[in-house]
């Protein structure tokens, strides 16, 4: 575990960084600063969703960050997305991840070093900020993606691969627009004053903008897969226009050729002149006349 300590004397603030804690760790720092023992353990759980409790005074925030998904990885929460956990207090503020982030560094050079937000709720303001710029990336990746699709699907070059990337494409939609959602209740927690709202107002527009463009992204690849499986069903029902055709011409050719095979001893035609001939003219007459009515229908 690397935990960092960074003080600002001047505005009396306390920011604890820890980084990949352990679970005897998370008990000292329960002890030590008086966290509750039951919120810490949800540090530990990889696939958390983001949440926000009030613990005797003490704020308790879980939020997840978009990373990038390997390679051949299938989408889950925890593929996808990585968790920061807040604790703060007036004065006092704890951020525990698994991982480093570039942008807690630099909130704290720019902000909690400088002075700029003197408070603690300003601070995890500013880090929802980041944490919900991390989903603006991959949303603008995945409306690149839907376009290439867009017009791969509309000139009908359809491959059965692009069915199932459109649907991981859905997935990752889906997972992002989820945690969101449950992103909502941490940023509407954080209570400023008018006048140092506007880090706070910031992030609360951010936070529309994403939901509007995640819902935008989902209903868009719900219409490319529809339309998809629509121009799928197209070309498998002219395939079968096409057999249906050739089976109604010759369905009563064969059923003429059936009762002349029948081995019958009374069958005057087979021993006429013009009965092979007779026989063949009244199939094409046939033919012409099924060839005719098609047309008429308007199915040729």
């Amino acid at each position: 575990m690397a935990i960092a300590i960074f003080e600002n004397k001047e505005l009396q603030l306390t920011w604890i960084d820890v980084t990949g804690p352990t679970a005897t760790e998370l008990s000292d720092l329960s002890q030590e600063y008086g966290l509750n023992a039951y919120a810490l353990s949800a540090c530990l759980q990889p696939d958390h969703l983001p949440k926000h409790e009030d613990i005797e005074g003490t704020h308790f925030i879980i939020t997840r960050v978009l990373i990038p998904i390997g390679a051949g990885q299938s989408v889950s929460i925890q593929s996808i997305s990585t968790k920061i956990a807040f604790f703060y207090r007036p004065g006092l503020l704890i951020s525990i991840h698994r991982i480093p982030h570039d942008f807690i560094e630099d909130v704290r050079t720019r902000f909690f070093d400088t002075g700029q937000l003197p408070v603690v709720e300003s601070i995890v303001a500013k880090m929802l900020w980041h944490i919900l710029h991390s989903y603006e990336t991959p949303a603008v990746r995945l409306s690149n993606e839907l376009d290439d699709f867009e017009s791969k699907v509309f000139s009908q070059n359809l491959t059965p691969q692009m069915l199932s990337e459109l649907y991981q494409i859905k997935r990752k939609s889906l997972m992002s627009k989820k945690l969101l959602l449950f992103s909502q209740e941490a940023v509407s927690s954080i209570k400023l004053s008018d006048s140092e709202s506007d880090v706070l107002q910031d992030t609360r527009d951010l936070h529309l903008k994403l939901m509007n463009i995640y819902d935008q992204i989902h209903e868009d690849v719900s219409n490319l897969v529809n339309f998809y499986l629509s121009i799928s069903a197209q070309k498998t029902n002219e395939v079968i226009k096409v057999l249906t055709i050739f089976s109604v011409f010759f369905m009563p050719l064969t059923f003429i050729a059936g009762i002349y095979g029948m081995n019958f001893d009374y069958m005057p035609e087979l021993r006429e002149r013009w009965g092979y001939p007779a026989l063949l003219g009244f199939m094409m007459l046939l033919s012409g006349l099924i060839y005719v009515w098609f047309r008429r229908k308007k199915w040729l």
